[in-house]
């Protein structure tokens, strides 16, 4: 069993590269898609612990545009676990965990560090 678990949304474009980007450096990673296997609070309060909630949280998708500004404008450290819980398309992706260090969002030279390639 590996200890590197990549989620996010497996027709993502950005979750794609990361996968591919893994597979090509032969790196053993477990999937894990937010919406078909779902979350739980506690996981997304450790994201939210160890990198903030604000780089959590997409504000660049659909499912944020689509919020009601009201409830967007509500939007707090307080309660955006509860709204991720709610809504696992507002979580940036991918969060890749390994080794108990969190990276979110993709982007090569940052695994590679990750990864010491």
């Amino acid at each position: 069993m590996t200890d590197t678990v990549l989620y996010g949304i497996k027709n993502c474009d950005t979750v794609k590269k990361a996968r591919r980007w893994l597979d090509e450096h032969e790196i053993a990673y477990r999937f894990h898609d937010v919406r078909a296997d779902g979350l739980d609070l506690s996981m997304i309060d450790s994201w939210i612990a160890a990198v903030g909630w604000q780089k959590v949280l997409n504000k660049a998708g659909t499912t944020w545009r689509k919020l009601d500004p009201e409830v967007q404008q509500q939007v707090s450290a307080d309660n955006v676990a509860t709204l991720l819980l709610e809504y696992p398309a507002m979580i940036k992706r991918p969060v890749l965990v390994t080794n108990g260090n969190i990276t979110i969002g993709f982007k090569p030279d940052i695994y590679a560090t990750c990864f010491n390639k």
